[in-house]
């Protein structure tokens, strides 16, 4: 399990964000001067090199926001206009992408962070460009909550790229669209003018993959382990009845992929800091603020407690806590992370994502005046001051990649093996390269006392 470090600050890290992003600028240009429409969105580095991967457009919004993150981070306006102008001409399609569930990937993390630098002062306030953002927001929140499937008791989901029978882990990050639809006092509509309350579908979906999707060592199934995770849930169509769990991108349906665990920390804390800014009043037709909290809570809590104890002391994750071959691993659990060993791949983008989870929801306990708000975010500055240091950050600034040893699909075996190893190492991805820099810009914002980093802030 991850080993506390007390010696550990928000100003101990802040040499290291600073180098971060110093790295960071280097990254970014590279991709840009390499990377041309027309070849798709940089998925994953191939030798230190992007590629894109034919899947779902899903990573093109965290090339452009990590550019939107470096401005923000360290104030080079070269990094803003170049992606004002991407955005512009490139990601008008993932506005109104009716074929995936990844809106809040895509959108929020372009759309909504300019937003946000205006709304912050980082850059001008602008009417034009904040009524083409706003429009965007909403037309993306509109498209995700109309994939929707209805469960059994009359309760829905927002549907993967599967199918409607498919509710992934993922998703629960990309409610925020959702929020940000709403927030903005969109109005979608459905067949003869009916109104379709978006607040209410995003409710619903985080409970009903809070029902599904996580296990609360409560006797439901024989591997009913607290916070374990399943990437996939599946329905019957027909009648909306559960049938079993599943996973696309883990080892099994009975063991837990840990970037889709991240997914569901990180979702969850943003949801509960997003509905403090919430009044009571709209809260009441969809259970209360008391419920809905209730249910965010218990999720988030069951999901940070079950990395911390199933991660190892320096807080870099296996890519599955079932994968077969950590049995020859001896005792992983006790040891740092060796991203270089003979059997299993480590998935750093998994720690970048699950620390702003632990980091989110202990601050949001903290506010509450709960006492283990304090011990989350020690976690979270334990995983950051290891991902942002050798031989997680990437140091050669001929690898296009800023942090290293991710892993995208293990089971398809996608993941690059270099010459001479065993196992996918020493390879970036567009997500975990992303939640990378916004990790630090999360923390270094707190370490200057500066407005917390925050999607709504808009």
């Amino acid at each position: 399990m991850i080993t506390p470090d007390h010696s550990l600050s928000l100003a101990s890290l802040k040499p290291k964000i600073a180098r971060l992003f110093g790295l960071s600028a280097v990254k970014i240009r590279s991709l840009e001067k390499s990377w041309h429409p027309g070849q798709g969105a940089p998925v994953f580095t191939v030798k230190g090199r992007y590629t894109a991967r034919g899947w779902t457009e899903w990573t093109q919004g965290f090339q452009f926001g990590s550019a939107l993150l470096q401005f923000d981070a360290a104030g080079d306006k070269g990094f803003l206009e170049r992606a004002r102008q991407r955005i512009v001409e490139v990601m008008a399609s993932h506005v109104s992408h009716i074929g995936v569930h990844d809106h809040g990937f895509n959108n929020v993390s372009t759309y909504g962070n300019l937003l946000r630098l205006m709304r912050a002062g980082r850059i001008p306030e602008n009417a034009g460009e904040r009524a083409f953002a706003e429009l965007a927001l909403k037309v993306s929140g509109a498209v995700q909550a109309v994939r929707w499937s209805r469960t059994a008791d009359r309760r829905g989901y927002i549907y993967s790229f599967n199918g409607p029978h498919s509710l992934f882990a993922d998703t629960i990050r990309s409610l925020r669209s959702l929020a940000l639809a709403h927030q903005l006092g969109h109005r979608l509509m459905g067949e003869m003018d009916r109104q379709i309350s978006i607040l209410e579908r995003l409710i619903q979906h985080a409970a009903v993959t809070a029902q599904f999707n996580i296990w609360y060592g409560e006797g439901r199934d024989a591997y009913d382990a607290r916070g374990r995770v399943a990437h996939e849930s599946i329905f019957n169509v027909n009648d909306g009845h559960y049938r079993c769990p599943s996973s696309q991108q883990g080892y099994s349906p009975f063991s837990t992929w840990t970037r889709g665990l991240a997914w569901i920390m990180c979702g969850y804390a943003e949801q509960l800091e997003w509905l403090d800014t919430r009044p009571d009043a709209e809260l009441k037709p969809f259970g209360g603020r008391k419920a809905i909290e209730a249910m965010m809570v218990k999720a988030a809590s069951a999901t940070c407690d079950f990395y911390a104890e199933n991660t190892p002391p320096d807080g870099v994750p296996y890519w599955d806590t079932g994968a077969p071959g950590l049995a020859k691993l001896g005792d992983w659990a006790s040891r740092p992370s060796d991203p270089f060993n003979a059997y299993e791949p480590v998935d750093s983008s998994a720690a970048a994502i699950a620390a702003q989870g632990l980091w989110r929801f202990g601050g949001w306990l903290g506010r509450k005046g709960q006492r283990k708000g304090a011990y989350y975010q020690h976690l979270a500055l334990v995983v950051a001051n290891t991902i942002f240091d050798a031989p997680y950050l990437s140091t050669d600034a001929k690898h296009q990649g800023l942090l290293l040893h991710s892993v995208y699909h293990r089971p398809n075996g996608w993941d690059h093996v270099p010459r001479g190893f065993k196992i996918p190492c020493g390879e970036s991805s567009m997500w975990g390269d992303y939640h990378a820099r916004e990790l630090a810009l999360l923390l270094l914002r707190e370490a200057e006392g500066k407005r917390p980093l925050r999607f709504f802030d808009i």
